[in-house]
């Protein structure tokens, strides 16, 4: 069995609802993992696991956009914890008798094991961008060529990329594997049903989105937004993961950003998805542009009445697409990922 170190990123809740899965899975294999992380990711995973806290980078948001003049600004004057978190990881190594990283978009543990000269094994949704043939709308070049840098200085080098997509990819680049999105067992055995309310979802508090959803005939509940109670048609809700999975399983449809887990879930669940990506996210919009060309939502590049209305009349439209999507576990890359551990800590 092998010494694992397993590098989390923090920003938001998908890397680590994802990656619980597969920490669950080594660990019954017999592996020992050790796991680093920051922000949500270290709330969420400390629930089931023990978890090394380390320096994170984070984007900086401002009414549900993101400000990259902010975040470089903020993230130049961290060298100091990146040095410190990365000497961190380095004599965690040593101790721990690491024999393999698996990063999870987290930087510094990926970096940490090139320089300790480990394998490394990337697993996450952003390299699809890099690693394969894909398409977007001309109009987001300059953000796919900023998300395209990100990505490569994320993790550089790994010994192999096993990356999820909920759309068929070429595979561009060595070492690369495409695998169906990686689902929580509570979404592979889920029973969902179509109720009357719609699930709405932002990562920051978006005033604009909830003025909006004032003006439509419909029923709405809200997460995400800052505030709690019923306002109109909207029913507002604080931070909860077994609320928000309770009412994800029981929606009519989602509205919401665009960010991977969400909308794989959602897809997997058979829930049409209205997109509202992040402004100059390129990821989210990634995502958008490929649920809408897939049929199985809509994505605009300005929202308004008419189009939400649109989105909700076209509903039976959506569920006829998504009654095709391929719904698949986790098996495939999981099975993978035995194998090259196996491969690389003989």
């Amino acid at each position: 069995m092998a010494n694992i170190l397993y590098g989390v990123n923090g920003e938001g809740a998908g890397h680590s609802t994802r990656a619980k899965e597969v920490i669950s899975h080594l660990r019954k294999k017999g592996h020992a993992v050790h796991i680093v992380s920051f922000d949500r990711g270290l709330t969420n995973l400390r629930k089931d696991f023990e978890v090394t806290e380390i320096f994170g980078w984070r984007l900086t948001y401002v009414n549900n956009q993101v400000r990259y003049q902010r975040t470089v600004a903020r993230n130049l004057l961290s060298a100091r914890q990146v040095v410190a978190s990365v000497s961190l990881l380095k004599n965690l190594i040593d101790e721990k008798g690491i024999e393999l990283v698996v990063t999870d978009f987290e930087p510094l543990s990926c970096h940490a094991g090139r320089r300790k000269r480990l394998p490394v094994v990337s697993i996450d949704n952003q390299h699809c961008l890099t690693n394969t043939d894909v398409t977007y709308p001309s109009q987001y070049r300059r953000d796919a060529t900023a998300a395209k840098m990100v990505t490569r200085f994320m993790v550089p080098r790994a010994n192999a990329y096993l990356v999820t997509s909920f759309f068929d990819a070429k595979v561009t680049k060595p070492n690369t594997f495409l695998f169906p999105p990686i689902l929580r067992e509570c979404i592979l055995k889920a029973k969902p049903r179509q109720g009357e309310q719609v699930l709405v979802y932002v990562t920051s508090p978006a005033p604009d989105l909830a003025k909006l959803l004032a003006s439509v005939r419909g029923s709405f509940v809200a997460y995400g937004f800052g505030r709690e109670g019923q306002e109109g048609n909207i029913t507002f809700k604080k931070p909860s993961l077994d609320g928000f999975l309770a009412d994800l399983l029981a929606a009519k449809t989602i509205i919401a950003n665009a960010g991977f887990s969400l909308v794989t879930e959602a897809l997997h669940l058979g829930k049409p998805y209205l997109a509202v990506p992040v402004e100059h996210q390129f990821e989210q919009i990634f995502n958008a542009y490929w649920l809408d060309k897939a049929g199985y939502g809509a994505f605009w590049e300005e929202l308004n009445k008419e189009r939400v209305e649109s989105f909700l009349y076209n509903l039976p439209q959506f569920r006829e697409k998504l009654a095709g999507y391929p719904r698949q576990g986790n098996d495939a890359l999981l099975g993978k990922l035995d194998d090259l551990i196996e491969e690389n800590t003989k």
